[in-house]
């Protein structure tokens, strides 16, 4: 079996048996190709005569320019792949079985202080043409007036109930930009989330997300669907063109309404940090957390214990006389 059709056998298992995600097997997809050609480069044509040497070789020549980080992830891709290969027998024995993960070191992710989120959440609605503290949400949502026109309103209107809802629920961006309209349950206040690994879990979220979310299909989203044709199909979030909106907008709106806000640059993934560190921080469980942001693993989630910590220790030098 050639190189590439060993390839696609392996990501045709991480679609259909490992159940990974999209945007998993694309990465694994990437990683791959990348080592399969260093192979070709330096004569190699059956992955049987891959041996340790080879592979620490490749790494030394991964390490130049990359971040730990990346080597992390690009090893542990040619980990997975060799491992598939020896469980089917298409190669004698695994060379990556001792291959040794780069150690990555531990950080603290990027988050908002609660007054942060709350200054980032007004923003977004005032841009939205909700002033902080109106009762009457969505007033002019997609409406024509005030100097803008209807799409500019249905997107100012759209990117708060993106910002609303991925702080509310701490889902990843992947996640936001593949719901549907149908995934939204306004009765109970909760939304259904296909998270990785094809798991799904259901995150409740509260009234300023719901009043976000109620404005932008009620008032903005039709406007923006009426000029596509109908392109959105069941997408709850559309793009300025009509279409699914995809994850690279959503990275501009939340950096967007973060620096009109007067605040450092952040991605949604900071939501996401500063949603569970605020949810342990008001007393949550922490396995209810980890329930509610899909982690696999708890010690994923206790990352967020550490955060919380270091921002008690910041508050009691500042407040203990004696600190």
């Amino acid at each position: 079996m050639r190189f590439d059709n060993k390839l696609e056998a392996f990501t045709d298992h991480l679609t259909h048996v490992e159940g990974e995600s999209a945007n998993t097997v694309k990465a694994y997809r990437s990683d791959l190709v990348a080592f399969l050609n260093f192979l070709r480069l330096r004569g190699l044509d059956d992955l049987g005569q891959v041996t340790i040497e080879t592979l620490r070789s490749w790494m030394a020549h991964e390490s130049r320019g990359r971040s730990r980080a990346t080597l992390a992830r690009r090893t542990v891709s040619v980990r997975r792949f060799f491992a598939f290969l020896a469980d089917r027998g298409l190669i004698d024995k695994d060379p990556a079985a001792t291959l040794a993960t780069p150690r990555i070191p531990d950080r603290l992710p990027q988050v908002l202080s609660e007054e942060e989120a709350g200054r980032m959440m007004e923003e977004a609605g005032r841009e939205a043409g909700r002033g902080p503290g109106s009762e009457a949400h969505g007033r002019d949502c997609g409406v024509e007036g005030g100097g803008r026109s209807v799409k500019e309103k249905a997107l100012a209107c759209r990117d708060r109930a993106i910002v609303e809802l991925l702080y509310a629920t701490g889902m990843r961006v992947a996640e936001l930009t593949a719901l549907d309209q149908k995934d939204v349950d306004f009765q109970s206040r909760t939304v259904k989330v296909m998270g990785k690994g094809s798991k799904e879990r259901v995150i409740p979220f509260g009234l300023p997300a719901a009043h976000a979310l109620e404005d932008w299909l009620g008032q903005g989203r039709p406007g923006l669907a009426a000029r596509s044709s109908g392109m959105g199909g069941p997408a709850l979030f559309l793009g300025a063109r009509g279409g699914r909106i995809g994850q690279r907008q959503v990275r501009d709106a939340v950096h967007r309404i973060s620096a009109d806000a007067d605040l450092p640059s952040i991605s949604p993934h900071a939501l996401r940090h500063s949603a569970a560190t605020h949810l342990l921080d008001g007393g949550a469980d922490l396995r209810e957390v980890q329930e509610m942001l899909g982690h696999s693993s708890l010690r994923t989630t206790q990352r967020y214990t550490h955060v919380s910590i270091d921002q008690l220790r910041q508050r009691y030098d500042l407040a203990f006389p004696r600190a």
